[in-house]
C-alpha cells in the first residue's frame, strides 16, 4: 500500500450543549471513499505512525478526543499501542466479525486504558453481548434505523451503562428527538454543514472589520487601520486580546493597538480581522463547529497556496480570504453577494467563490471535499493541483487544526 495515497478527513463529534468534544478521525485511500481495510499489520502501523508521529495530530487535536475506525486487521494490529490511550477511542467498525479472537483484543484493549465505540449500530443482536459488556459508547446510525427501530435499540441497550452517540445527524428534529432520549454525543453534517438563513442585517462592529479587511487589501498604512480601531473598542479589545495568544506565536505582552498592529502586520491582521467576524460576543472564543471549520478551512488553504506559489506571493493571503468568505454567508446569515459589497475581493477570490475557478477555486474544493470526506474527489483536485500530494494535504489539514484549536489560548511567556 503507498501511503501517499492515504487522505485524513474528520468529523467533529459534539456534546448535548453543542459543545466540541472530539472528532473521528478518517483514513481513506485516494481512489475511494471507502476505509482502508488491509491484512498487512506493517502498512497498518505506517499509516498510524505517519499520521500520528509525522504529523502530529494528538497534538493538533488540542483539548478534543479522537475517534478511530478500526476493522478486523487494524484492530488485530500492534500498531495501535502507539496511540495515547487517554486521547482516542477506538472504534470497532460495524463490519468487523465478532468471534472469540475479536473479543478477546477488545478486552486486552479495554484493560490497557482505551475506550471503545461499537460504530454504526442499527439493531441489537445477541453476537453484540460480548462487545457491549466492554463498549463504553455505542454510534447509532439514525439513516439506518426507523423511529419504532431506535425504541427497540434503545431498550435493548438499557442493560449497559453505556454512553450513546448519535451520527448521520441531519437536522433539528432529530436532535430534538435524540436529546429527549437520552443521547449525550451527536455527530453529523447538522452541526458543520453552512445553512444561510435570511434576513440578518451586518452590524456597526461587523462593517468596521469589513472596512479594515479592505484597508488591508489596498495596502493601508497602520495608522489608517488605527483610526479604525480607535471607534470600536470592543474590535480593540479583540485585537489585542488575539495578538496575544498562543495562535499568534509572540513572546511578549502587546499592550497598544500601535504595537499590535506593527508587530502583526497586513498578514496576521488579516487573520484575525476575519476570525473576528464570527465572534458573536467580545470575549467569545470559537463558539460553534461551523467557526471553527472557517478558521481551519482558510488556515489550510493558505497552506497549500504558499506551497503551491510560494511565501513571497500574494496568493497564500488570497487563500485565506477565500477559505473565510466561503463561510461567511452561513457564519453571518447573509448572501454573499452583501457580503462582497461591503469588501472588495480580488477577480480571483470571486471566481473561485462563484465558481470554484482557478487555483483557489480548486483550494477551496479540495477543503470542502476533505469536510465532507469525499477521498475521491480529494484525490482528483489533488492530481490538478500542482506542487502537493497526500503528504502535504495531510499536513495542512493537522497543521491548520492544531493553528484553530491555539486561537484565544494565552500565550507563554
Amino acid at each position: 500500500m503507498d501511503t501517499r495515497e492515504i487522505f485524513i478527513a474528520r468529523q467533529p463529534i459534539l456534546d448535548r450543549r453543542e459543545r466540541l468534544v472530539a472528532y473521528e478521525l478518517l483514513f481513506r485511500a485516494g481512489a475511494t471513499d471507502r476505509a482502508i481495510v488491509t491484512n498487512d499489520a506493517a502498512a497498518t502501523a505506517t499509516v498510524l505512525n505517519h499520521v500520528f508521529t509525522d504529523f502530529g495530530l494528538e497534538a493538533s487535536l488540542g483539548a478534543c478526543d479522537g475517534f478511530v475506525n478500526l476493522d478486523a486487521a487494524m484492530l488485530m494490529s500492534d500498531a495501535l499501542e502507539m496511540l495515547p490511550r487517554e486521547k482516542f477511542v477506538l472504534e470497532v467498525l460495524e463490519t468487523v466479525t465478532i468471534t472469540p479472537q475479536i473479543v478477546e483484543r477488545c478486552r486486552a484493549l479495554k484493560h490497557a486504558g482505551f475506550r471503545l465505540a461499537l460504530d454504526d449500530f442499527v439493531g441489537f443482536e445477541e453476537s453484540h453481548r460480548p462487545l457491549l459488556d466492554l463498549a463504553d459508547i455505542v454510534k447509532i446510525d439514525l439513516k439506518g434505523v426507523d423511529e419504532e427501530g431506535l425504541s427497540r435499540t434503545l431498550a435493548a441497550l438499557r442493560p449497559w451503562d453505556l454512553t450513546l452517540l448519535a451520527e448521520k445527524v441531519d437536522s433539528a428534529a432529530q436532535v430534538a428527538r435524540c436529546l429527549e432520549l437520552g443521547f449525550d454525543l451527536f455527530q453529523g453534517y447538522y452541526f458543520a454543514r453552512p445553512a444561510l438563513i435570511a434576513g440578518r442585517k451586518l452590524d456597526h462592529s461587523e462593517l468596521a472589520v469589513m472596512r479594515l479587511l479592505a484597508l488591508i487589501q489596498q495596502d493601508a498604512d497602520a495608522g489608517a487601520l488605527q483610526e479604525v480601531f480607535r471607534h470600536e473598542p470592543g474590535l480593540a479589545m479583540n485585537l489585542l486580546r488575539l495578538s496575544n495568544s498562543a495562535a499568534a506565536g509572540m513572546r511578549s505582552r502587546i499592550s497598544s493597538l500601535a504595537q499590535a498592529i506593527t508587530v502583526l502586520g497586513h498578514r496576521q491582521l488579516q487573520r484575525w480581522l476575519s476570525l473576528l467576524l464570527f465572534s458573536a460576543q467580545p470575549d467569545a472564543a470559537m463558539p460553534s463547529p461551523l467557526m471553527r471549520l472557517a478558521a481551519s478551512r482558510a488556515r489550510f488553504m493558505e497552506i497549500l497556496a504558499e506551497r503551491i506559489v510560494g511565501s513571497s506571493s500574494r496568493e497564500h493571503g488570497h487563500a485565506f480570504m477565500t477559505g473565510i468568505l466561503s463561510l461567511m454567508p452561513a457564519l453571518l446569515r447573509v448572501p454573499l453577494a452583501e457580503v462582497l459589497a461591503q469588501v472588495s475581493v480580488s477577480e480571483d477570490i470571486a471566481a473561485a467563490l462563484d465558481a470554484r475557478r482557478g487555483t483557489l477555486g480548486r483550494l477551496l474544493s479540495l477543503a470542502e471535499s476533505l469536510e465532507q470526506d469525499e477521498a475521491g474527489r480529494t484525490h482528483a483536485l489533488v492530481a490538478e493541483l500542482m506542487g502537493i500530494d497526500a503528504d502535504a494535504v495531510n499536513a495542512a489539514a493537522c497543521e491548520a487544526l492544531a493553528w484553530t484549536n491555539a486561537i484565544g489560548e494565552p500565550a507563554h511567556e
